[in-house]
This record gives C-alpha cells, structure tokens and sequence, in this order.
C-alpha cells in the first residue's frame, strides 16, 4: 500500500485531490497536513479515520517532517493563493518558499526517498500575449511585474527541482474551473487583458491528475520533467470567451453590459494556451472531455454554491428587472475602484508604475476603445515556436558539455563547467541532466543548477531573478528590460510585447494595510 503525504488538502485542488485518492482505500494510505483552524476541523470531521492529519503548519519544519517521514510520495499542493496573496505578499513569500525549502529538506533526510510531485504554476510564465500566446515547458521564466504569487511559484520549484531528489516533478498548474469561482468576486477580475487566453483545468482533472501521477504503473519517464496541467482544447477560451460563459452561467448580463473595456488592463498577467498540456494526459489519463459550455453549466448547478447565488441562478431573479445591467454595472465599477488593486483605482490615484505595468501608460489607457470597437476574435491557431537554445530532438542521453555550452551562450552566459569537472561527477554515476554544473550570466553572477532546471524548466540566474520585497536588505526590482538586452533567450519572449521607448523596470511597492 502506497503512503501518500498530501500539503494543501484544505484548498480546492488538494481537497479534489483528496477525495480522488480516498475512492482507492485499498491501495493508498492517505495522510495530510493542516492547520488546526475551527475551519478545517469542521471540513475535515467527516472523513473520520479515513485520513491521517498531522495538525501543524507548512512554515514549520517540524510538522513538515513528520508527514514526509514513512512516506512514498508527498504531493505538495499547499500555500498562498491568488488573490489573497495579491494582498499579503510578504506572509505569501514566507509561507511559499519555506514551505518549499522544508519539504526539500525533510524528503532529503530521509534513508530512503518519496517521490515528489510539485504543483506549479502558470503564473510562472507572465505575460503571453498574441503573438506569443501558445507556450510550453523551457520557455523563460518571466513573472509579471507586481506578481507576487508568480515570484513565490518559481521561486519555490527552482528550490524543490534544483535540489537532489531522486524523483520529482513539476506540474504546473494552470486556472482552476470549480464552483466557488462563479462567486469570486475581486479586483484581479480587471488585471485581466480582454482577448489574453488561458488554457483551463477542471477541478475533477485535477483531482484526478493527483490520484493517478501516485499509480505503482506510472512509467518512469515521467519523473524529473516539467509539465503543464490543462484540460485540453476544449478550454483553450479567451478572456472574453471566459466572461461571456461566467456571466450567462449566474444569468448575469453579457460584458459589454456591465463592464466598460478600459477598466480591464490591456497587459501585464498570465495565461498561454498550452503547446504540450497532452503529453501529461498521455501518460496519466486524467481528463473527463466534458465540453466546456456543459462545464459551466453544471458549477452553476451545483450545491457548493453560496445558497443566495444558487437562489438568484435557479430562479432567474437576475434577469428579472431591466434595471439589473445598471446596478450590476455600478457593484462592478466599484470593484474597479476598490483601494489598491482595483484599475480604476490607479487611474485615479495615478499609480504611474501599476498603469505603466498594465496599461504600458497614462496615454495608452486613455487610447483604448469602447467595446463596439474592440477586436474581439480569438487569437491565432499558429504557433510561434520560441527557441530553447539545444537541439531538442536529440536523444538526452547524448547530450554533453558542449550542448550546455552553447545553451548558456544562448542564454547571454556561460557554462564554467570543466570536462575534467564533469568526468568526476559522471563517474560517480550522475546523468549531465541532474549534475550540478557552474554558470554563469551576462551581469557576471555564478550559480549551481542542473541542466533540467535551466533547459528544461526554462530557468535562468537566480541573482537577476527579482526579489521585490522593500523590507528586504537585498530586494531587487523587476528588471525585465535589462535582461532582454542581455539575454537572446529571453528577449524572444520580451522584446516582441514591449516597445523600447517604455521603462520597464518595476520596483517594490506597498499600500497601507497590505499585511493586516
């Protein structure tokens, strides 16, 4: 029997994950880590003995430990989410990355190693506007400015897929569809670009993405990689698509109704369509099909809702009066407004560096158009390939020092790896892809990583890397400009989406109240 440690089984992937793996009782031994809070013990109550809880806290390493001790496999679904992390970036940071370190440690302490299966994120990859808007795994790590969930992501899988673990992957999860989404309600709703994509996961295949990556037949192929999680062509929608299946679903009005198009940012946040989402459903089988119209249907159907929307939804109130668009126009204005995340709230408190992120300018903002001359259509079904800087058709096992080479020399660095250096550590029987080799970047930082985390996982100096937290000794900005100047890899993915005449580099910045 399979003992299995699962972070995160309070929040909504961990919980779809949760119920999935207790379906197969015969085959695992579930146990998971949880605060103690009045608000997980009343959701946790009904599963009895059926789950072992280690009641503690992913910020100590102590009870940390005691769920990776005895265990197969640790999924680790847990920390801080958007959007509350939009609001506590420095708590997000803490919870995040220590999390990450304590569970690299503890699985490193161990005599014999679990498997680990890491949940990224999408937010990891930043902004991928069209013509830019389909991407992959390898393509740069280039985390939207003021991002601060997207900084703790990366941050945290280079620790865990850096580190030496015999088995690990990453999964990088991309917008969660479920229920309690058709009532969430926040100003990140307008960091959104109109026609930006996203590539969707269900929450069911996301559940059960978890119970099935935990399977004893799972090829060891899999191990050592990064993916992304979609649930396939069918949810590869626009941000008007989305709106437009959201608002129908609660019997809301049409956008064009109840928003105007200038408060929603024209760039500046993330979401691709996904080149290479199958691969994971190859190897693990995880995906329902249901069409994506019957989706939302069925979560604007369902019971988790709040019981007043389900109400509103089942009895056609929303609808009922033709003053509904007016005064769902004024709740929406208000959320544009709302202190220090809200578009509209920059505008007028003229936040230049936030409407410089999301607008480009003050200029820009005032230029964008009404809806009835918006281009509404979805982007582009071609392509455009970005180039990881290797031959990604040769077989691994061939590749050597000079394949790196050539890559950090791609990368505006170099490998400082010597052959005599790389002959040690092969002849203590490590594979190039997981033997820590030297680096360096074009500003001169040297680092240790694995060709996996650099080629593969599409990371880069962790030097130049941004550390946006004021409150931090060696804080650094998003500097995004510099290092497409610098950086051939890189640039591909920036240049294209900037003009040169913009600044765009983006310092720390706190709004009272952020922590509290």
């Amino acid at each position: 029997m399979t003992t299995i440690f699962l972070t995160g089984a309070t929040g909504t992937m961990g919980q779809a994950g949760m119920k999935e793996i207790l379906r197969f009782p015969d085959r695992y031994r579930l146990r998971i880590l949880a605060r103690p809070s009045d608000k997980n013990k009343k959701l946790l109550l009904p599963y009895g003995d059926r789950i072992e809880i280690v009641w503690g806290d992913l910020t100590c390493y102590e009870d940390v430990l005691r769920g990776v001790t005895g265990s197969d496999i640790v999924l680790h679904t847990g920390g801080m989410v958007s959007p509350q992390a939009d609001y506590r970036p420095r708590r997000t940071r803490q919870t995040n990355i220590k999390a990450a370190t304590y569970i690299r440690d503890a699985i490193l302490a161990q005599p014999v190693q679990p498997k680990l299966v890491y949940i990224g994120s999408v937010a990891q990859m930043g902004d991928r506007r069209e013509p830019l808007h389909w991407g992959r795994t390898g393509d740069p790590i280039c985390v939207s400015p003021y991002d601060h969930y997207g900084i703790t992501k990366a941050w945290a899988e280079r620790i865990l897929t850096n580190a030496p673990i015999r088995r690990w992957v990453s999964l990088r999860q991309s917008g969660i569809l479920h229920p309690a989404i058709l009532s969430n309600y926040d100003p990140i709703m307008f960091h959104v670009p109109i026609r930006g994509v996203l590539e969707w996961a269900t929450v069911e295949d996301s559940g059960r993405l978890l119970e099935r990556v935990c399977r004893e037949d799972v090829p060891d192929s899999l191990w050592n990689r990064y993916y992304n999680i979609g649930s396939g062509q069918e949810y590869r929608i626009t941000n008007y698509e989305f709106e437009c299946l959201l608002l129908k679903a609660i019997g809301c009005p049409p956008p064009e109704q109840i928003f105007e198009a200038k408060w929603f940012a024209t760039r500046n946040f993330h979401g691709m369509w996904y080149l290479d989402s199958d691969i994971l459903e190859d190897y693990l089988h995880f995906r329902a099909n249901i069409p994506i119209e019957e989706y939302f249907r069925r979560m604007a159907q369902s019971d988790a809702l709040p019981p007043a929307l389900r109400f509103a939804i089942r009895s056609r109130l929303i609808y009922a009066s033709r003053l509904v668009p007016h005064l769902v126009k004024l709740a929406m204005y208000a959320m544009a407004m709302k202190k220090e995340h809200g578009t509209q709230w920059w505008i007028r408190h003229n936040k230049q560096q936030r409407i410089a992120a999301c607008y480009g300018s003050m200029e820009k903002y005032r230029a964008i158009r009404p809806w009835r001359e918006q281009n509404l259509d979805r982007p582009t079904e071609q392509a455009v390939l970005l180039d990881h800087g290797y031959e990604e058709s040769k077989p691994m096992v061939d590749f050597t020092l000079e394949d790196m080479r050539r890559a950090a020399a791609f990368r505006g660095g170099r490998c400082l790896t010597t052959d005599e250096e790389l002959q040690t550590a092969l002849n203590e029987s490590q594979f190039i892809w997981d033997t820590p080799l030297r680096w360096q970047c074009a500003e001169g930082h040297t680092f240790e990583a694995t060709p996996r985390l650099i080629l593969l996982g599409g990371h880069w100096c962790p030097d130049c890397f941004p550390w946006p937290y004021a409150d931090e000794k060696d804080a650094r900005p998003w500097q995004w400009d510099r290092e497409a100047r610098r950086n051939p890899f890189f640039a591909q993915l920036w240049t294209p989406l900037h003009d040169k005449d913009e600044d765009n580099t983006y310092g720390p910045e706190v709004f009272e109240g952020w922590e509290k």
